[in-house]
This record gives C-alpha cells, sequence and structure tokens, in this order.
C-alpha cells in the first residue's frame, strides 16, 4: 500500500505529546507544554460572547475584518511607532502558526535556504521543508543564546531566501538585543533576503526590557514580516487568532497561501481581539508584571532545589540545567525520571535542536496558578530530599 507525505511521515509524535501523555500516565503536575490555566481578561470574554449572540457569524473577509486589521494597525503605531496601512499590510489568520505556515509556503521556491535558530519551535522545519526549503541552521548555545557574526557568514549564502527569528525565543526565554538584531539586519540586506518574524511574546517581557521588531530597524520594514498572536497578547491559546504585518509585496503571496488553508477566521472572536488591542498600557504592562512574578516564583523554587537555574527574559518559560545533579542520562531520559518518579513534568531542551543539542537543559512552563507552582516545587524538593 501506498505512503502518506515522506516528509511528515517521517516526523514522530512531538515532545509535547509524549510528555502530556506520561505527565497524565502518572498524575503529575504538567508544566511542560506551555499555555496559561487563567481563563482570560473577562472584558474580551464579554465582547466574544456578545459577538456571538448579536454580531455576524457567517464567513468574515477573507483578509480579516475591518476592525481587526485596523486595531493591528493601530498596535503597531502604538507600540512600535510603524506606520501601517490596514488595508493592504494587514492579515487575520487562524492561529500564529497558520501564520507561519501561509507565509513559509508563499515566499519559499523549492531549493530556497531557509536560516533557522536552534533551539527552535516545533513547526518550523516540518513547514519549512513541505515548502521546499532548504535548512541551514544555527546554534544557540546556553546560557545568553547568541550567535555570531561567524555564525551567520557559514550559513548566508546566495541560495538564502529567508530567516525565520522567533523573538522572544519560545524554546529557550530568550529576548534578542538590538545588538544582536542588527547584525541579523545586516546579513539580510546584504543577501537580499527577507524575515519572517514569529513575534508572539512580544508583550511577555521581563525586568525592563523592551521588544524590538525587527521591522523596525533601518532597511528592514519591506523586507520582514512580523506575527503576532491573540493568544499570547490576552492568554487566550485556545481561539487561535493570529495576524501578519508586511509590506505589499510581501504580503501577498502570503494571503494567496492563506486563501487555500484555512481562508478566514471565526469574526465574533475577531472582534475581541480588536477590542482587547484596544485596551489601555496598563494592561499589557500588567500581563508582563503577573507573568514575571509567576517567572520568580519558580526560579527560586527551582534554585533551592538543585537546579541552576539560566536567565528568563520572557515567554511562559524558564530553562534550568541539571548538570548540578549528577544525572547519568540525557535531557529527555531526566524529563521522563522527573515525571514518574517526582511527578513534575517538563520538556528537553534538546528537543528543539535538529543538531548539536545540548543534553543538560529542560524547559519549565510557569503560566499558571501560583498553587500549582508551589506543588511542583513541593514534589520537587520532597524527591531530591529522598535521593
Amino acid at each position: 500500500m501506498k505512503s502518506g507525505n515522506a516528509i511528515l511521515s517521517s516526523y514522530g509524535t512531538t515532545i509535547f505529546e509524549v510528555m502530556s501523555r506520561l505527565s497524565d500516565e502518572h498524575k503529575a503536575i504538567n508544566l511542560g507544554q506551555g499555555f496559561p490555566d487563567e481563563r482570560g481578561p473577562a472584558d474580551v470574554l464579554d465582547v466574544a460572547a456578545k459577538a456571538i449572540l448579536e454580531g455576524w457569524n457567517q464567513y468574515p473577509p477573507m483578509m480579516g475584518t475591518p476592525e481587526l486589521r485596523q486595531a493591528v494597525a493601530a498596535h503597531g503605531k502604538r507600540f512600535y511607532g510603524l506606520d501601517i496601512d490596514w488595508k493592504t499590510e494587514v492579515m487575520v489568520t487562524s492561529g500564529a502558526t497558520e501564520a507561519l505556515t501561509a507565509s513559509l509556503l508563499g515566499l519559499i521556491n523549492p531549493g530556497d535556504e531557509v536560516v533557522l535558530f536552534q533551539p527552535m519551535y516545533d513547526s518550523y522545519l516540518p513547514i519549512v521543508r513541505l515548502a521546499g526549503g532548504v535548512p541551514r541552521f544555527v546554534s544557540l548555545k546556553a546560557p545568553d543564546w547568541s550567535f555570531t557574526r561567524a555564525d551567520l557568514e557559514a550559513v548566508f549564502s546566495p541560495k538564502t531566501k529567508l530567516v525565520l527569528i522567533n523573538d522572544p525565543l519560545n524554546p529557550a526565554a530568550k529576548v534578542f538585543t538590538r545588538a544582536e538584531l542588527e547584525l541579523l539586519a545586516e546579513f539580510v540586506q546584504r543577501f537580499d533576503a527577507f524575515a519572517v518574524c514569529d513575534e508572539v511574546y512580544e508583550h511577555i517581557i521581563f525586568d525592563g526590557l523592551a521588544h524590538i521588531p525587527l521591522m523596525t530597524l533601518p532597511g528592514m520594514r519591506d523586507r520582514c514580516l512580523k506575527i503576532g498572536s491573540a493568544g499570547k497578547t490576552f492568554s487566550l491559546t485556545g481561539w487561535k487568532v493570529g495576524y501578519v504585518t508586511g509590506a505589499p509585496h510581501l504580503l501577498q503571496p502570503v494571503v494567496k497561501a492563506h486563501q487555500y488553508i484555512t481562508f478566514t477566521t471565526p469574526p465574533n472572536l475577531q472582534a475581541a481581539v480588536a477590542y482587547g488591542l484596544g485596551k489601555d498600557d496598563a494592561y499589557f504592562t500588567g500581563l508582563a508584571t503577573g507573568l514575571q512574578a509567576k517567572r520568580d516564583r519558580l526560579a527560586d523554587g527551582l534554585r533551592a532545589v538543585g537546579f541552576e537555574v539560566l536567565p528568563s527574559a520572557g515567554t511562559y518559560f524558564v530553562v534550568a540545567d541539571v548538570s548540578p545533579f549528577g544525572f547519568d542520562g540525557n535531557d529527555e531520559d531526566f524529563c521522563r525520571r522527573l515525571t514518574a518518579e517526582a511527578g513534575v513534568t517538563a520538556i528537553p531542551v534538546g528537543a528543539f535542536f535538529v543538531e548539536d543539542a545540548p543534553r543538560s537543559f529542560i524547559r519549565f512552563c510557569f503560566s499558571k496558578k501560583d498553587e500549582i507552582l508551589d506543588g511542583a516545587v513541593e514534589r520537587l524538593s520532597a524527591y531530591f530530599a529522598r535521593r
């Protein structure tokens, strides 16, 4: 019997599914997969509910409702000083992953080279390969997860079509500096490439740091696609509402891909997200402040247990080095044992690498209720006290 798609068939079950199943089996506290356990802003939920009952429930425009596209453009101006034409430079998608898929399918021709930074979100590589792209990897190294000019020289070439950057960086809780972004922008322009910028955690940055969209750097306005997510900004990951912003010549091929993937996104949710993007500054600063407190709560607990905790500048995650425990095995082995024996689930950072993977780092999600975080630390403390 003939088989399915060879590219997709070559990938196993995601590490998130593997560890979540193991967590369920052992009734562990799951700090692996990244989603908050709060309900989200009540006023945003109310707008969505009202829109379902009183608003339009048929197909909205393929590009997204005018009110949400206008809100995304206003958001870009408000936070980053970007002048965006909502009619030609903004499109709404069914989640950021769909925005990524449409962007990569829309821009990559078979044989084009794509620069990827690892550790990376797990959907990037399959999408690049489905589009026919040839991946070139930059391996970021702990503890600062940075890159050098030599790293970029090794992967950029006349065949480079685009670079895919996640900032803040999901797997490693990294926020790229202006100097790092300027170096990357130099290479993008030098090799006449594009940048697809996954910026879903743009409002979840800590310690007074600022998010700098690559699009705002000199020479990059017409070379970048900026992807955002209502799921992360409003703690409503199940809604799957994303948006992509870019110059018309970049966005048009992405639109063509989008029309054949999902075509559109629920209009009632779009109405609520448009409302949410207009919330006052206190909401956005409060989001980061609240999650920073959770980061500190979990990080302090992990340090007390004996983990070496790496800096977490943004996202929902904190990375810990398990080397102090002298464990004889790799990061996935450690996570499996932690789940089965301590009753706490984490994700091995090595799972986010294709090559040159480190083997002593694991990632915990802290976007949970305080009692969940405290319960996880208590379990870990009891486990390591017994060893």
